[in-house]
């Protein structure tokens, strides 16, 4: 378990420094960037908030508030808390079309910087427990790597930064959205604000 939350924090922390991102599209506090390498194409949303950072952190390490801004995330629920600092869920996600729903087990990780300069990290991964097998109703799919690092601004601003490593799970949410003919990313990213502010 040591091992598998150090990898986890690692996985994000590498992806994020990563150099050859490409930005796809810019909004007002929204920039959507993109970054392929072989097979894997990963993303990276970025949103100016107007919170505090201690405080975002606080509200997206909690993944059960996430239902309340993502529309991806059906139901969610705490499997085991490992420590204070990891957790694992069980999340459902709706279907698409054709599919059936999808779930997924995550262990997250939590991390608050250790130097000022550093960010606070919240970071994703898919586990496999025993206690949860896949079920016939759902699709298990798999997060490689995603989560949020979040940059403080000031007192009462922030960068938040959500990362996602795509897999084969998670492409048809964001296949229509990539090739612009669908906002989900953007729109989230937007509930997202809304919602911590």
């Amino acid at each position: 378990q040591v091992y598998l939350s150090y990898s986890n924090i690692a996985a994000l922390t590498h992806l994020a420094r990563k150099p050859g991102w490409d930005i796809t599209r810019t909004l007002d506090n929204v920039k959507i960037w993109t970054h392929e390498e072989g097979a894997v194409l990963s993303f990276k949303v970025e949103m100016q908030v107007k919170v505090p950072s201690h405080v975002a952190f606080s509200l997206l390490s909690d993944f059960r508030l996430r239902q309340h801004w993502d529309r991806h995330f059906l139901t969610c629920e705490v499997l085991q808390a490992v420590s204070e600092e990891e957790k694992i869920y069980h999340v459902t996600a709706p279907p698409t079309t054709g599919h059936k729903p999808r779930d997924f087990v995550i262990l997250v990780s939590q991390r608050q910087p250790c130097r000022p300069q550093e960010p606070y990290t919240v970071a994703v991964r898919s586990v496999t427990l025993t206690a949860v097998p896949p079920s016939p109703e759902f699709c298990r799919s798999e997060i490689l790597c995603a989560g949020f690092q979040i940059h403080s601004n000031g007192s009462s601003s922030c960068t938040v930064c959500y990362f996602n490593q795509v897999t084969a799970g998670v492409m048809p949410y964001l296949a229509a959205n990539l090739t612009g003919s669908s906002k989900s990313i953007e729109d989230t990213a937007l509930e997202c604000i809304k919602f911590l502010e």
